[in-house]
Parts: structure tokens; C-alpha cells; sequence
């Protein structure tokens, strides 16, 4: 067992440069002289990480037939399979306030992603909806750190959303209070500068351009200092770090250069990857940079926003995202929707494997997470919302199996499960959305 003997580092350390504050990845000499490491490690706080993807999934691809531990893992979910004991299946889920009656039928777009952790209807009239279950745990788990929470997203915001439905209802999937939504960022520089710098106006931002520095140049001599002091594995730590900022910093520059310049066409928005696949690559990297350093516990992430015309060309799809899901409920071009599926699994995957490689206290970032992936609808064809594609993923610092298939009954509340996570986080609550109970995962 390691004692720490050296100087005593805050957690909260920072170090500031030209308008910037990095914070530190937790290092052994954050732990007070003489304190067991483990001890320590053993009361390390999960994180959250909510995932939305819109149009449902082909079902039958996803869903495995036989339940408990010994389930095969599916077409769709195959990438997933070397996680295998931290993925639980949850079968079975619906969320019916997503749905409408009458000539409200046919909104089912517009209300799924303010529903997905909600687990209310929104008011067609006004921009009301209930609370959402990483806000509920944000103020609970997240008010220690610098961000209580971090809203990003691939796609940019709609203007225009239709069916009479503000289009916040679409453009995001975390509410602060149940009028309050969060605005979800897909800017990857943007993101960036939110979680290490104070770069938070365009003239900042401009005024950090101009210099010509990158953010570790401006405190590589407070880097320099506090490495001697540091233990050999606490500098190894260190470096691992400030090598993953400096990766995410080359790439963002990357996406600068991309940006086109012909004025026959729009601009790409400054910072965003040009390719679906560094995108989501980028934005997962920058969540674990922020899980890692302490700078929040709480995120929540949009693949696409509902009615996206998305193209995914490496899942091997041609069509746009939402017209593939409506595909007639022909096993062919089911077969084909089912690929996008898959690579939206795919992405998930290599965020996972991120956190697994990512050391925190004794064990790893995806031993003390809890993420959430899933859909606010079912068939795409049928805009229906029942039974959903969800699974849960990580260890939630020891309070969460995982290798299982949990098959509840019929039409039970996905709020069922969004109570159940929150009780996970420790945050007690009687009821949530329109829960009937807590399950037991």
C-alpha cells in the first residue's frame, strides 16, 4: 500500500495562463500525507454521461434474445462486445408521453429528445417540460466542480422545427428547470475553451488566435515547477495528460485549416471536424479531458437532432439519417438502417474505450462511470416510442453490474430506469417523470 509522503496538492489545483486555468487530473500527491491511496480511491465519485440518438434502431438487430448474463451479443451491439462486463441491455422501456393523440400524432419528432430524460410531455403551447435526470443529479454531484455539467452535441441548432413545437423541445436534451433548456455546444475549439480557458466571447477567443500560443505554451513554466515536486508515477500522470490536451489542441487547429473558403459555399463553423468520425471522436476525447481533470461530472451528448438528413459514409449508408429510418418496414431496407445503428454504436464504443484506458484512483474512468445510450423512439417507420433501444455502460464506482441483459416487463416508464440512476448517484428521490417504481439494475 502507498503512503504519500511528499507536499500535499489541492485537488482544486490550477494553473493559469494567458487567459486560461488548466486543471490537474487527480495524482497521488492530492492525497494527504500518510492516507492510504486506496482508501481514497474507494469513496471516488461516478460520473454521468447521457447519450441520445434519434429515429429508434431496427430492433430485432438490436435487441438479444436470451436474457441474464449469458445473452449473444447482436448485429448492432457487436462492437460493444469486449465491454462486455460493463453493458447491461435494458429491454422493454417506453416512454409514452413522447407520443401525441389526435391531430397531435404526428409530432413525435418533436417531442422525443425533451423526453428522453425527462420522462414528461412537453406543452405545446409554451417551452415547458420537466426537469431531466443529468440536471436533477447535476445539483447534487456536480456542485464541487468547476462545471456542474457539459452540454455538447454533433449537429448545430434548428431554426425551424415544426409540428408547432419550440424548437428547443428538439435542440437539446438537458433542461435545467422544467422552462430552462441548455444549449448543447458542437464546437470542439469552443468546448475546449469552456473547460480550460476563459476564451468565453469572440474578442477572447480572437485575442488568443492573435498570439499564436497554445494553451499549455502560456503555463508550460508552472508545468515545469510543479513537476518537481511530484513523485515519478504523479509525473508520468501528468505528462499522459497534458500529451491528451495537446492532441485535442492539434486537432482542433486542424479543423481551422479545413475550413472553406469559397464563397459559393457556407463556411464551416470554426473548429468543427469535417468528418462525422473525428467529430465524435473529438467531442468524446474532450468529455473524458473533462471527467478526468475534475472538471465536471455530469454530460450529456446529441448524436444528431430528430428529422437529422445526416450522412454517415463510413457506416457504409448513403441515405440520410432520417430517411432510413423510414424504411416501410422492409426487412431490406431495415437491414440497411440497421447499419447506421451500428456505427452509432461503434462511436460509443471507442468512447468507452477511452475511459477504460483512462486511469481514476483504483480502477478506471469507465469503472467509476454510468453512461447512458438510447433513443426516445422505437421504429423510426412508426414513430412509436416503445419498446426503446437503451443500455447502460460502466461500473458507477462499484454500484453498477454490468454483463447483462435485463429484460423488464412490457410498457414499463424508462423513468423506472432514469429513478434507478439517480438513486446509482446517491440522489434519493421518491419519483421521477412518470415513474411507477425504481427497477433494479
Amino acid at each position: 500500500m502507498n503512503f504519500i509522503s511528499k507536499k500535499h496538492l489541492s485537488r482544486r489545483t490550477l494553473l493559469r495562463g494567458l487567459g486560461v486555468s488548466l486543471s490537474l487530473p487527480l495524482l497521488d500527491s492530492m492525497v494527504p500525507a500518510q492516507t492510504p491511496l486506496a482508501k481514497t480511491a474507494a469513496n471516488a465519485k461516478s460520473r454521468l454521461s447521457c447519450i441520445y440518438v434519434p429515429h429508434g434502431a431496427t430492433m430485432y438487430k438490436w435487441t438479444p434474445e436470451a436474457e441474464g448474463t449469458g445473452f449473444q451479443f447482436t448485429e448492432t451491439l457487436t462492437p460493444l462486445e469486449k465491454y462486455r462486463e460493463r453493458i447491461n441491455i435494458i429491454s422493454n422501456l417506453a416512454h409514452p408521453l413522447a407520443g401525441g393523440v389526435g391531430s397531435d400524432a404526428g409530432a413525435d419528432h418533436a417531442r422525443s429528445a425533451a423526453v428522453y430524460l425527462s420522462g414528461s410531455h412537453p406543452e405545446k403551447e409554451s417551452v415547458h417540460v420537466g426537469v431531466t435526470v443529468d440536471q436533477l443529479a447535476a445539483q447534487h454531484i456536480g456542485q464541487d466542480t468547476p462545471l456542474p455539467s457539459l452540454e455538447l452535441s454533433i449537429e448545430d441548432v434548428a431554426l425551424s422545427c415544426g409540428s408547432g413545437y419550440a424548437c428547443a423541445y428538439s435542440n437539446t436534451i438537458s433542461w435545467k428547470t422544467s422552462t430552462v433548456p441548455l444549449p448543447m455546444e458542437n464546437n470542439p475549439q469552443v468546448v475546449f475553451e469552456k473547460l480550460f480557458g476563459d476564451g468565453s466571447t469572440n474578442e477572447d477567443r480572437a485575442a488568443r488566435k492573435q498570439e499564436s500560443r497554445s494553451m499549455l505554451d502560456s503555463v508550460m513554466g508552472q508545468i515545469a515547477s510543479l513537476q518537481k515536486d511530484l513523485a515519478p508515477a504523479d509525473r508520468t500522470r501528468l505528462n499522459e495528460y497534458l500529451d491528451d490536451v495537446r492532441e485535442i489542441e492539434r486537432r482542433i487547429q486542424k479543423a481551422e485549416r479545413q475550413t472553406k473558403t469559397d464563397l459559393q459555399i457556407p463556411e464551416s463553423p470554426v473548429g468543427v471536424p469535417e468528418s462525422f468520425d473525428e467529430h465524435f471522436k473529438i467531442m468524446f476525447d474532450l468529455q473524458v479531458l473533462a471527467f478526468k481533470a475534475g472538471i465536471t461530472r455530469v454530460a450529456t451528448m446529441m448524436y444528431a437532432r430528430d428529422t437529422s438528413g445526416a450522412v454517415y459514409p463510413t457506416s457504409g449508408v448513403r441515405d440520410g439519417f432520417h430517411v432510413a429510418s423510414h424504411h416501410s418496414n422492409v426487412l431490406a431496407s431495415m437491414d440497411k438502417f440497421a447499419l447506421i445503428n451500428r456505427y452509432h454504436v461503434q462511436m460509443l464504443a471507442y468512447f468507452l474505450e477511452k475511459l477504460r484506458a483512462t486511469p481514476d484512483g483504483d480502477g478506471t474512468l469507465l469503472d467509476h462511470s454510468m453512461v447512458l445510450y438510447g433513443s426516445g423512439m422505437s421504429n423510426g417507420n412508426q414513430h412509436d416510442h416503445d419498446p426503446l433501444p437503451v443500455l447502460l455502460a460502466g461500473g458507477a464506482a462499484g454500484q453498477l453490474k454490468g454483463g447483462r441483459h435485463l429484460k423488464f416487463p412490457e410498457h414499463t416508464p424508462m423513468s423506472n430506469l432514469l429513478l434507478a440512476m439517480l438513486d446509482k448517484l446517491g440522489v434519493e428521490q421518491e419519483r421521477f417523470g412518470d415513474s411507477t417504481g425504481k427497477l433494479e439494475i
